[in-house]
């Protein structure tokens, strides 16, 4: 894969702004490859909240060149035996810990290749037990920028963790998936994607069973194709199917959170 210099790595964690951690990830990436160009996706990922970082970062990476590096650092296993990723997909690379946080992005671009990250040569040299961000992800984004190949960091893997935010499970004329994310506005906002409707031939309408409530909903491509009030299922912005309430918060409606399961029947 090309990288046009600067290359540009991305930084996407759950750190916040009051705090140095995010300033160390990025003194460090400069200080091994000081031509890239840093952008910060978020640092305001709801603490320790795998599933919205995923979401977030599978959003927003589509977006960037060719050959952009992306670190999402959302760890709450840090220190552990959990494994440390460079996945290489079909436009871009992505670092970052095994649990699930470049599982979205990385599913949706398509993936090439995996590889842990074992050779301490890619690391800083004192390795902290809480702060793999900062001793780990940073470098090796930083060692991809300056040119080193992705099997120099360690050996290539065949699977990474798939938490359920990130599956649809396919059955016989049911696919069952999950809430990804609730918007501002109370859209609901799914993991189900287009390929799914496509695999159940759906064209017009939908029934969902999301909690105690089963929903036979128009598929439209507005949020104005229904009355005020009323719910309607599209596919939003960035191509997850939302369910949604023209001038109105859906997830309130129906009472639905982040991580409830949903299925199309």
């Amino acid at each position: 894969m090309k990288r046009n210099m600067p290359t540009v790595i991305t930084i996407t964690t759950d750190f916040g702004s009051k705090d140095p951690y995010a300033a160390e990830m990025k003194a460090v990436i400069l200080s091994i490859s000081p031509n890239v160009s840093i952008v910060d996706i978020t640092h305001d990922v709801e603490k320790f909240d795998v599933r919205m970082a995923a979401y977030v970062l599978a959003c927003a990476a589509p977006y960037f060149p060719a050959g952009t590096i992306h670190v999402a650092v959302v760890d709450p296993s840090v220190g552990t035996r959990r494994r440390a990723l460079i996945v290489q997909t079909q436009s871009a690379f992505y670092v970052g810990p095994d649990n699930g946080v470049l599982a979205l992005a990385t599913n949706i671009q398509g993936v090439k290749h995996t590889f842990e990250i074992t050779n301490r040569k890619y690391m800083l040299s004192k390795i902290s037990n809480t702060f793999h961000g900062r001793d780990i992800f940073a470098p090796a984004a930083a060692h991809l920028a300056n040119g080193t190949q992705p099997k120099e960091f360690g050996p290539e893997i065949r699977r990474i963790s798939t938490p359920v935010f990130a599956r649809v499970i396919r059955r016989k004329n049911t696919l069952i998936g999950a809430v990804l994310h609730i918007d501002g506005f109370g859209n609901i906002i799914t993991n189900f994607r287009e390929e799914e409707l496509d695999w159940m031939n759906i064209k017009e309408t939908l029934t969902f069973k999301i909690k105690n409530h089963k929903l036979r909903l128009r598929l439209g491509q507005t949020y104005a194709e229904v009355k005020k009030k009323e719910a309607i299922a599209l596919f939003g912005s960035h191509n997850f199917l939302e369910v949604a309430v023209n001038r109105g918060n859906a997830a309130a409606t129906y009472k639905v959170k982040r991580g409830d399961k949903i299925t199309i029947v």
